[in-house]
C-alpha cells in the first residue's frame, strides 16, 4: 500500500503496518524500522490511522562498538540521603535527566457495565413522568451539555502553548456539579522536552497530580499565589475495563541517575546519542541482536514497572501471608460477625492471591482468651489450642498455625465451615484484641504479612485495654479534639513495631456501642491498612450482611503490593516537606508501607526552596515492592510539570480537587493536633487567601461588588464548604467520636475521585430523569444528570438519589404519585413505606428496572472496595436522625450551624473587602 508523500532518504522506504493500521519506517539494507523520520522528521499521521506512534524529537538510534554497563545499582532498601530529588543536570551514564513533555489524556475512563443484561437497551418512560404533575427536567440538557462541553474545550491544551485564565464572579455563577467531572487542567510543556509525545508519557491524574500544573518559578512567586504545593499520589491504582496495563520492563537494563538515583524517564537527553555508555539500550539480549532504543517502554510511559534484579532485594520475595483474627465473644456470635466473616472466608479462599501456590494463612480466634487452630495438610483434621494468659502471649504450637493455603485447604475448609457452631454457646463477654494482635504478630514477624482483625467489643483484658470515654458534655466544645487522639500509646508502638516487620493491620469494627476507632485507627495508620466501621452491626438485617460480606471478600482477593517502601524525588529547586496518608516515615524520605491496598491515595506536601531556571520539572514517585505472585518489582510514576514566573498561570492551571485533597489531610492532622476548631479555620483560611491573593493581583481596582476566581477553581468555595459540613469537621454536639474518627480515616486515605462526591453528595431526580437514564449505553449505564445539592426546587412529589459513596438515600417525598411507589417499592399507599435500611426490590417494570440499575451503577463506580448501603428515607419519617442524615448531605442548604453556599460566599465576600482581614 502506498504511503505518505514525504522525502525519505535514501535506504529507506515506507510500510504499512496491517494489524496496527498505520504507516512506518523502514531501512531496506538493515530491516531496522523507526517511527519517524530517521533525520528528525516528525512522523505522518495518515488519515486512516488508528493510534498515532509517539513522536521522537529527532533521535537518531547509534549502535556501540562494545557493550558497557553504565546502570547503578543502589538498592531502594538503603536508606539514600535526600539531595534535592531528580537533579536537573544529573547523569545515568551519558544520560541528562531533565523536565519533558506532558500530554493531556493518559489511561481511558471507562465506564463500568453494572446493570443485568434484561434491562435492555430502550426504556419506556412510564406515563406519570410526562405528567405535569411531575414538572420538568431541572435544567435544559442540550444547553448545559453545550456550556460544559464549552468549558472542557477552554481547559484542552492550545497549539500555542500558555494557559488562559477565565475569570468568573462566583456571586453570579451557580455551581454545576458537573464541572466536577472535568479534568483538571491541562499540562503544557515546551514543544519537544521529552522524547515522546503521546498520552501515556505524562502520568495520569488517577496515578498523580498536582495542586497547580504550573509550578511557581520562585518561592517568592508561590506565596504570593497562596495556593499550597502538593502532589496526590494513588501508586496502586485499580484498572477499568479497556485501561492500558502498566507496561513492565524485565530485562537487566534499569538506568538510574548517579547523582539522585532518580529512573530514567520519557524526559531524559542522551549526550552524542547515548553512544559511549548505553549500549545495552540497544540491545535485545534475549534475540542476542540490536534492538531499537525508541520503543523501549522506559521511554514512552510516565507509569511502568520493573522486574528488580537482585540487589534490590535483602531477602527472597516473600509469599502472601493472611492472619484472621475473629471475635468469638458473646456479642460478636449474637451479631453474626462470627458466621458472617467465617462463610465470607471460605467463599473467597479461592480468589486470594496464590498464583504460586505460596500462600500462607492462619486463623485465631479471641474472646477473654486467645483460640489458635492446628490445620495440618492432607486431612480435614483441626484442633483447637487454647491460651488463657493474654498477658504474655506464646504460640502453643507454631507447626501447624501458619499453614499453605493449597497444602491445608482442607483442613481450613473444614474449620471455617464449622467455627460459628464451635463458639455458639459462648457467654464470654470481654475481648484481649492487643494480645490476638501479638499473636497474630508473632505468627508472621518472620515473614511479614497482612492481619485482618474483626471485632465487635473494646478490648478488655490483656495489652491495649479501652474504656469507654465519649462524653457527650465536650463533644462539640473544645476539648472535642482529646476523643480524637488515642487512648493507650499501646496502638501506635504495636504499629510501628508492625510496620518494621512488614506487617499491615486491616479492621473490621462491628460493635453494637462505642468503639473508640480513634484509639484503634493507629493500627492501620501505621501499618499502611484501613479501618472499616460497621456500627450496630447486625447480620439478622441482610444488608448488614451484605456489605460486610462484600467489604472483606474484596479485601481477601485485592492484589496488594507487599513489603512496600516508597520515595518521592523531585527536581533540584523543590523539596517535599510533609507527608499525608496511611504509612511509618522510615527516614527523611522513605515511606515504610507493609503492604499498597488498591485505590489509596497519599499526599506530598513540597516547596519551592531555590529559583527554578528549568523550563519544566519532574516529581517522580518509585515504589518498591513485591506482587502477590512472588516477584519483586519497581514501579515509576513520573509527573513532569511546567515551570512559570506568571501568576496568571499558576491560577489558571490549579487543580481545584487536588487542592481539596490535600486540605482534608491537612484538616485531619490539625483536628488530632490541635483542636477541630482549628482544623476548619485551617481550611477556611486557606481559601480566604486564595481568594484576597486572586483579588489583589489578578481582578482590577473596584470589583468589590465581585467575588473572582478563575473558572478551573470555580468549585473550589464549595468544595471547601462541604468540607467544612462533612462529619469529619463539621460543629455539632451530636456527632459520636466514632463517626467522626472514621471519617477521618476516609478523608486521608480515598483518592481524589473518591474523596470528591463523599464531601460533595451527589443528587439526582429520578421522577423526571431523561428516558435513556437507567439504560445500558456505549460505556455501560447510564446515569441522570446530577443536579446541585439543594432542597430548594426539590417538588414535594418527587423521587431523589443522594450518594456519596459510602450511603445511598432514596429520598421519597410526602406528595409521591401512587403509581411511582408501585414501579419502584411494589406499594401504592405512602403511608405503607417503611423507611431505614433496605434493598430495593427488583420489579417487573422498566422503570423499576432503571433505577435498580442507577443504584447498582452508584455502587461499582468509585474507585476501592466499599459497599454503600440503601437507606429510604421519608419526608415525615419518625426516624429524624436518618432524615438529617440525608438532608446534611444538601451542602447548598444552610443549617443551624453551618451558612447555605450563597451567604458562605457572602461572608467571603465581607472577610475579603474588609479592612480586618
Amino acid at each position: 500500500m502506498a504511503g505518505p508523500s514525504q522525502q525519505l532518504p535514501p535506504g529507506w522506504q515506507t510500510e504499512w503496518d496491517v494489524d496496527n493500521q498505520r504507516y512506518f519506517f523502514v531501512e531496506s539494507s538493515t530491516g531496522r524500522t523507526q517511527w519517524e523520520h530517521p533525520g528528525g522528521t516528525s512522523p505522518l499521521q495518515d488519515a486512516g490511522s488508528a493510534s498515532p506512534p509517539p513522536a521522537h524529537h529527532g533521535k537518531r538510534r547509534v549502535y556501540a562498538a562494545e557493550q558497557t554497563k553504565a546502570y547503578t545499582g543502589t538498592s531502594e532498601e538503603a536508606p539514600v540521603p535526600w539531595n534535592g530529588g531528580l537533579a536537573t543536570t544529573g547523569t545515568v551514564g551519558e544520560q541528562i535527566f531533565t523536565p519533558g513533555l506532558a500530554a493531556e489524556g493518559g489511561f481511558a475512563q471507562q465506564q463500568q457495565a453494572g446493570a443485568p443484561a434484561h434491562y435492555g437497551q430502550t426504556a419506556t418512560k412510564p406515563d406519570y413522568i410526562n405528567s405535569s404533575s411531575y414538572g420538568q427536567v431541572p435544567y435544559d440538557q442540550a444547553s448545559g451539555s453545550a456550556g460544559l462541553a464549552d468549558k472542557f474545550g477552554r481547559l484542552n491544551v492550545s497549539s500555542t502553548g500558555g494557559y488562559q485564565l477565565q475569570a468568573t464572579n462566583l456571586l453570579a455563577s451557580p455551581p454545576d456539579p458537573r464541572e466536577l467531572a472535568i479534568p483538571p487542567p491541562a499540562i503544557r510543556l515546551p514543544p519537544g522536552a521529552g522524547l515522546a509525545s503521546w498520552p501515556h508519557s505524562n502520568a495520569h491524574y488517577s496515578y498523580a497530580r498536582s495542586t497547580v500544573n504550573a509550578i511557581p518559578s520562585s518561592e517568592s512567586l508561590a506565596k504570593k499565589a497562596k495556593i499550597p504545593l502538593a502532589l496526590i499520589i494513588t501508586p496502586h491504582r485499580s484498572l477499568d475495563d479497556g485501561d492500558e496495563p502498566i507496561p513492565l520492563q524485565s530485562d537487566a537494563v534499569i538506568a538510574r541517575c548517579r547523582r539522585c538515583l532518580g529512573y530514567i524517564n520519557p524526559y531524559v537527553q542522551f549526550i552524542d546519542g547515548g553512544n559511549r555508555q548505553l549500549a545495552l539500550f540497544d540491545w535485545d539480549s534475549t534475540k542476542n541482536q540490536p534492538a531499537d532504543r525508541w520503543v523501549r517502554p522506559e521511554l514512552n510511559h510516565a507509569v511502568i514497572e520493573y522486574v528488580a534484579p537482585n540487589e534490590y532485594m535483602v531477602r527472597p520475595p516473600q509469599p502472601p501471608v493472611y492472619v484472621f483474627l475473629i471475635d468469638v465473644s458473646h456479642s460478636a456470635v449474637q451479631s453474626g460477625v462470627v458466621a458472617t466473616a467465617a462463610r465470607t472466608i471460605l467463599e473467597n479462599l479461592d480468589r486470594i492471591p496464590n498464583q504460586d501456590d505460596r500462600t500462607k494463612v492462619s486463623i485465631v480466634a479471641f474472646d477473654t482468651s486467645l483460640y489458635f487452630f492446628s490445620m495440618p495438610a492432607g486431612t480435614e483434621e483441626t484442633s483447637m489450642l487454647v491460651v488463657s494468659d493474654v498477658d504474655d502471649v506464646y504460640l502453643p504450637q507454631p507447626n501447624d498455625l501458619r499453614v499453605t493455603l493449597s497444602e491445608a485447604r482442607a483442613s481450613i475448609e473444614s474449620l471455617l465451615d464449622r467455627l460459628h457452631d464451635l463458639f455458639k454457646d459462648n457467654h464470654t463477654t470481654g475481648s484481649c484484641l492487643g494480645a490476638a494482635l501479638q499473636a497474630g504478630y508473632k505468627l508472621i514477624n518472620p515473614i511479614g504479612g497482612k492481619i485482618i482483625a474483626l471485632t465487635s467489643n473494646l478490648p478488655s483484658i490483656g495489652a491495649g485495654v479501652l474504656k469507654h470515654r465519649e462524653d457527650s458534655k465536650i463533644l462539640g466544645t473544645s476539648k472535642e479534639s482529646s476523643l480524637l487522639q488515642a487512648a493507650d500509646p499501646f496502638y501506635k508502638t504495636f504499629a510501628i513495631e508492625c510496620s518494621k516487620a512488614l506487617i499491615s493491620v486491616d479492621l473490621f469494627l462491628c460493635g453494637a456501642s462505642y468503639q473508640d476507632v480513634a484509639s484503634l485507627a493507629y493500627l492501620p495508620h501505621y501499618t499502611s491498612g484501613q479501618t472499616y466501621y460497621y456500627p450496630a452491626f447486625s447480620a439478622a438485617r441482610a444488608e448488614d450482611a451484605a456489605k460486610l460480606a462484600h467489604e472483606l471478600g474484596a479485601i481477601i482477593a485485592m492484589p496488594i503490593m507487599l513489603e512496600t517502601i516508597m520515595r518521592v524525588r523531585m527536581t533540584r529547586g523543590l523539596r517535599a516537606n510533609a507527608f499525608h496518608g496511611n504509612f511509618f516515615v522510615r527516614s527523611t524520605d522513605l515511606l515504610s508501607m507493609p503492604t499498597v491496598p488498591t485505590d489509596t491515595s497519599y499526599a506530598v506536601e513540597f516547596g519551592v526552596e531555590e529559583n527554578l531556571t528549568a523550563p519544566f520539572v519532574v516529581l517522580q514517585t518509585a515504589v518498591l515492592h513485591t506482587t502477590c505472585f512472588g516477584e519483586r518489582r519497581i514501579r515509576v510514576i513520573t509527573l513532569a510539570l511546567p515551570t512559570t514566573s506568571n501568576l496568571s498561570d499558576v491560577y489558571a492551571s490549579a487543580d481545584q480537587a487536588a487542592i481539596v485533597t490535600f486540605l482534608a489531610n491537612k484538616a485531619v492532622e490539625r483536628s488530632v493536633l490541635y483542636s477541630l476548631d482549628d482544623a476548619r479555620d485551617t481550611v477556611l483560611n486557606k481559601l480566604i487567601d486564595i481568594l484576597q491573593a486572586y483579588k489583589s493581583s489578578m481582578t482590577s481596582a473596584g470589583a468589590s461588588s465581585q467575588l473572582a476566581l478563575c473558572e478551573n477553581m470555580s468549585m473550589l468555595p464549595l468544595l471547601v464548604l462541604a468540607l467544612l459540613k462533612n462529619v469529619a469537621l463539621r460543629k455539632g454536639e451530636q456527632i459520636p467520636s466514632d463517626l467522626r474518627a472514621y471519617a477521618h480515616s476516609l478523608l486521608t486515605s480515598l483518592p481524589t475521585q473518591s474523596l470528591i462526591p463523599y464531601i460533595h453528595a451527589v443528587l439526582y431526580s429520578l421522577h423526571t430523569m431523561p428516558a435513556e437514564a437507567g439504560t445500558i449505553g456505549e460505556h455501560g449505564v447510564i446515569m441522570p444528570p446530577p443536579l446541585p445539592p439543594t432542597s430548594e426546587g426539590m417538588e414535594s412529589h418527587g423521587l431523589y438519589l443522594i450518594e456519596d459513596g459510602q450511603a445511598i438515600f432514596l429520598y421519597v417525598r410526602r406528595d409521591a404519585v401512587p403509581q411511582l411507589l408501585l414501579d419502584v417499592f411494589g406499594i401504592s399507599s405512602y403511608d405503607a413505606l417503611r423507611g431505614g435500611k433496605t434493598t430495593l426490590p427488583l420489579l417487573d417494570n422498566p422503570f423499576s428496572q432503571r433505577v435498580n440499575a442507577i443504584v447498582q451503577k452508584t455502587r461499582e463506580m468509585r474507585r476501592g472496595v466499599y459497599f454503600p448501603h440503601l437507606y429510604v428515607v421519608k419526608d415525615d419519617s419518625n426516624e429524624v436522625a436518618l432524615r438529617v442524615w440525608a438532608l446534611s448531605h444538601l451542602i447548598l442548604d444552610r443549617t443551624s450551624a453551618l451558612p447555605g453556599y450563597q451567604q458562605f460566599l457572602g461572608q467571603l465576600k465581607d472577610k475579603i473587602n474588609g479592612s480586618s482581614y
